[in-house]
């Protein structure tokens, strides 16, 4: 039988292994991912996938028309967590993070303002049910999360490669914000669209929708074998996902001029994101008072776009967050409320107005 002493010796064993262990943990919880601590990730997408859950299977676990009080209530709640996260960018980076992060929230959030009535669009010509549209946009978001991920990691790793992209960055969104501001009043035209036409052509789908599904089993037509069809609300689905990769082309850029930091583009665009559903349940009603935001978008995209080359000319490292942050809620300020005069008692106004005598 052992003795007392080959107890000690194997109880000091075990308990070495069982510190390595935990050093090894620990050690691989501060491995840097993308310039942050692995735990860092960690925390933001178990918020990320806590918040999913909670909203697909507390909130919406049975389809139901989202009304304007609901959807005002879950806007006000991720805008708020969007917001509040901030501070944890504030205890773990230092102010000139979080003023970035909350400028690249706040451009993000707007940008996607022009996603939400391409999403109207598309709805309203699948003529999706309100009860339905709410699974489609949840979807959505876990394809965005997926697609934003690997479009900012391979950015990302561009940008610190090759730092004179972000020029290339900024002189296409100055572009972009010239194109959008002469083409505001052009209205998207989704029966146009090619990609529609191809699925359509390469997958067997139906007519009309099957409730909820996106994908049903029923004889086909010819054979009368029993096949698996696509419905429309599938289409609606994989249009969604495409304008939203075609926005990233315009709001990944916007994020990178702002901060090179993974984390903070990441961060932002995720969480601006995911209340981009409640957002649109908010507006659908009311978006045509925002009709005139466009003409804020582009000048803000201009302005993002100039500011490398603002700083370079005043011979600033870089152009300061909260002057960034301050400018951007101004041109949005004056974007939204000139918006909602335009279509409100201001328009009306000028319509009653007579010739003159």
């Amino acid at each position: 039988m052992p003795g007392p002493a080959l107890w000690r010796d194997l109880s000091g064993i075990a308990l070495s292994r069982v510190n390595a262990t935990e050093v090894t943990q620990l050690e691989l919880l501060l491995v840097l991912f993308l310039g942050k601590p692995l735990w860092m990730w960690l925390v933001f997408m178990f918020l990320v996938v806590a918040l999913l859950a909670f909203d697909l299977g507390v909130l919406h676990k049975d389809d139901h028309e989202i009304g304007v009080a609901e959807s005002l209530k879950l806007s006000a709640m991720y805008i708020a967590l969007g917001l509040a996260f901030s501070g944890f960018i504030y205890w773990q980076m230092d102010t000139t993070a979080t003023a970035q992060y909350l400028t690249a929230f706040v451009v993000e959030k707007t940008l996607a303002m022009d996603n939400i009535f391409v999403i109207a669009l598309i709805f309203a010509f699948f003529a999706v049910p309100r009860e339905y549209q709410h699974r489609v946009l949840f979807w959505g978001i876990l394809g965005v999360i997926v697609l934003r991920g690997i479009m900012i990691g391979l950015g990302a790793t561009i940008v610190e490669q090759y730092s004179w992209v972000l020029y290339v960055f900024a002189v296409f969104l100055i572009l972009t914000g010239i194109k959008m501001l002469f083409m505001a009043d052009k209205e998207h035209k989704i029966e146009e669209n090619g990609l529609i036409r191809f699925l359509k052509r390469r997958m067997n789908v139906t007519e009309e929708l099957h409730g909820h599904d996106f994908f049903v089993k029923k004889p086909d037509p010819v054979t009368g074998k029993i096949r698996r069809f696509a419905t429309p609300l599938f289409l609606a689905l994989v249009m969604i996902e495409i304008a939203d990769l075609v926005f990233a082309v315009d709001s990944v850029p916007a994020v990178f001029t702002i901060t090179t930091d993974p984390y903070i583009v990441y961060t932002s665009n995720i969480f601006a994101i995911l209340g981009l559903r409640a957002l649109y349940f908010a507006l659908d009603a009311i978006l045509h008072r925002f009709s005139y935001l466009k003409y804020a978008l582009s000048i803000l995209l201009v302005f993002i776009g100039s500011k490398i080359f603002i700083a370079d000319a005043m011979g600033w490292e870089k152009f300061p967050p909260e002057w960034s942050l301050g400018i951007t809620f101004f041109i949005l300020g004056v974007g939204v409320a000139y918006s909602l005069w335009k279509t409100g008692s201001g328009a009306k106004a000028v319509e009653g107005k007579g010739p003159a005598e």
